[in-house]
């Protein structure tokens, strides 16, 4: 009876970690099965992918939104094989979760950006004997979702994105929108175009590609903090969703899980190839196969080819990295640390993203990922 009213508490204050429903917790090694929102049955992750290691109490992390829908699941699929043992992700944006690694509140933060040299710097006030690195875990294409009556396919290409965010395209049926879609009948429709409101890392990734694709259409150098004017500004990736589902007329950015989640609908990208390219997990693997890893050391932050036209690659990409210290990190948190990003990267931790529209890191990169997080100390 005990023990049953233990498991009732316990439950009972994990159930805001977990938007799908209910946690069945179960022994490190378990392999029962849990309980969706819609009171489907969705199996947890097999018992030889969860590692708990000396996993124990509490682990607080925050940061990307970007990531959040992976880290949920993750989540609840960790905490059900590993009793005793609470991971808490704060939902906020990169430029937050920086902060609150840098005071030293998390053990680990999600940024959609790698560190910059003056937060390293910073982080080594944290990690004592160390510093902060990159861990590319999450990959995914940066959707352009919108909702235009009557329209249900849409194609744009860099500058004609470049000039709908800076304001300079204002209607649906402007000439360069419909040079783009022949046989589309396009409103004229004003545009509403929604941006976040607080310093994000799908912003500066956004950014990225406009600086690097757009020419003279973008002419801001991509950042954290959105530089262009006009628009209207939403909170998190989920606050952009809802202001495009609810505005007719509107066009804004955010992971691709958001669009999914409320089914909206997503521009296809003209990028020079033969075709236009959809923004789908699998055409976001293709553009992000070609990154390179510009960190040293044990840091892995990766440099991304935005301007690749290979057929079916989706380069508007964010990969989302935690941020950790190689060094000196808390001797109460590390062991759940290691084991919780373990099966992060794990083969079963990965696969679940290809199956909720993210993009896996690329083996040959998630295999450093690995040993690296086995060497933090």
């Amino acid at each position: 009876m005990k023990l049953q009213r233990k498991n009732m508490l316990r439950a009972s204050a994990l159930g805001a970690l977990v938007v799908s429903g209910a946690l069945v917790l179960t022994a490190c090694g378990s392999d029962d099965n849990t309980k969706t929102g819609d009171g489907a049955t969705k199996a947890a992750a097999p018992a030889g992918d969860i590692k708990c290691d000396g996993a124990k109490g509490k682990l607080l992390a925050s940061g990307s939104s970007a990531q959040k829908n992976a880290v949920d699941l993750w989540v609840k699929n960790y905490m059900a094989a590993c009793s005793g043992v609470e991971v808490n992700y704060k939902s906020s944006s990169s430029g937050e979760g920086i902060v609150a690694f840098n005071q030293g509140t998390v053990g680990f933060a999600g940024s959609d950006s790698a560190l910059k040299p003056e937060q390293v710097e910073e982080s080594k006030k944290i990690c004592t004997g160390g510093q902060g690195i990159d861990l590319p875990m999450v990959g995914g294409p940066i959707a352009l979702g919108f909702n235009i009556a009557g329209v249900d396919k849409l194609n744009l290409d860099a500058p004609t994105i470049a000039n709908i965010f800076n304001d300079k395209i204002k209607k649906w049926d402007d000439e360069a929108i419909k040079k783009l879609n022949p046989g589309v009948t396009l409103p004229s429709t004003a545009i509403q175009h929604f941006h976040r409101s607080e310093d994000s890392g799908t912003t500066e990734n956004l950014g990225k590609y406009l600086k690097a694709t757009a020419g003279d259409a973008w002419p801001y150098e991509a950042a954290k903090k959105w530089p262009a004017p006009g628009g209207l500004g939403a909170s998190g990736s989920s606050g952009v969703a809802t202001q495009v589902k609810q505005v007719d007329g509107a066009i804004g950015y955010f992971e691709l899980s958001y669009a999914s989640a409320q089914n909206i609908k997503t521009v296809d990208l003209n990028t020079g190839a033969a075709a236009p390219v959809k923004a789908t997990g699998e055409n976001a693997s293709k553009a992000i196969a070609a990154a390179k890893i510009a960190g040293t050391g044990s840091d892995l932050a990766l440099k991304l080819d935005y301007t690749t036209k290979a057929e079916g690659a989706y380069p508007i990409v964010l990969v989302t990295y935690e941020v950790v210290c190689d060094k000196g990190n808390k001797a109460e948190t590390l062991p759940t640390v290691k084991s919780f990003l373990n099966y992060t990267a794990s083969d079963a931790g990965q696969k679940i993203l290809l199956e909720n529209g993210y993009a896996p890191i690329p083996a040959e990169i998630n295999a450093k990922v690995r040993e690296v997080i086995n060497s933090l100390s």
